[in-house]
């Protein structure tokens, strides 16, 4: 069994990596004239982080890099409640590292402009003009579709070896559908660590991708748990 040191350092380096790769691909890559990713590319980019970080951090402390995921895998009954403040801490830590750093990378060229520094938000803030209500609908469902994505392909009878892959691919989807409407979050702990050094705007926005992942990962817990658990 791993130590609590080594879950804590494995969901810090694993929430790190998310935070830095996905959002690094956002401020950095998806805007450049010509060569710039786009929203293909960032969302790649997160799915990526959740795949390689899951085959590297998971077998440590089963790969969360999420608080809404922790949260939603106490529900579903994969994880000690116990467990929970740790490894949320640990996550967000992993956050605001990734966030401090990539800001000193973005703001490390002259007349460096880091618009919206890949933060969440609706409204005037969100990519694509969404209100509060689309923004909070589309990060609790598809925070719930993402819990169910998990629970079903980490269950026993999952196909072994495979839960990275299709939990990576999942975040990729996701992304491609919730860019436009909240920068997508499905991830407190990504949501706050870019809001401390991203416009004042984002601060005040938070709230709602606390809220919403967790209510939607919650969700999606009770209903695999009632719905499409095997029996025991």
């Amino acid at each position: 069994m791993a130590s609590n040191l080594k879950k804590w350092s494995a969901e810090f380096l694993g929430t790190f990596w998310l935070t830095f790769g996905g959002c690094g691909s956002a401020v950095l890559a998806a805007g450049l004239p010509d060569v710039g990713i786009g929203y293909l590319g960032v969302s790649l980019a997160f799915g990526l982080t959740v795949l390689t970080g899951a085959y590297a951090f998971g077998p440590i402390s089963g790969g969360h890099f999420n608080p809404a995921v922790s949260v939603g895998l106490v529900v579903g009954g994969r994880f000690k409640a116990g467990e929970l403040p740790g490894y949320i801490i640990a996550q967000v830590l992993g956050a605001i590292v990734a966030a401090g750093i990539l800001y000193l990378i973005a703001t490390g060229k002259a007349e460096a402009k880091i618009g919206g520094f890949a933060t969440n938000g609706y409204g005037e803030h969100s990519p694509g003009g969404y209100t509060l209500g689309a923004a909070l609908l589309a990060e609790v469902a598809l925070t719930a579709v993402f819990l169910i994505v998990i629970l079903g392909a980490t269950a026993k009878n999952a196909a072994a070896g495979f839960g990275g892959l299709a939990i990576g691919l999942c975040l990729t989807l996701i992304h491609l559908v919730s860019i436009p409407v909240t920068n997508t979050s499905v991830n407190p702990a990504r949501s706050t660590g870019p809001a401390l050094f991203g416009p004042a705007i984002a601060l005040e926005q938070l709230w709602l991708f606390w809220v919403a992942p967790i209510a939607g990962a919650i969700i999606g817990a009770v209903i695999y748990k009632a719905l499409l658990a095997a029996e025991e």
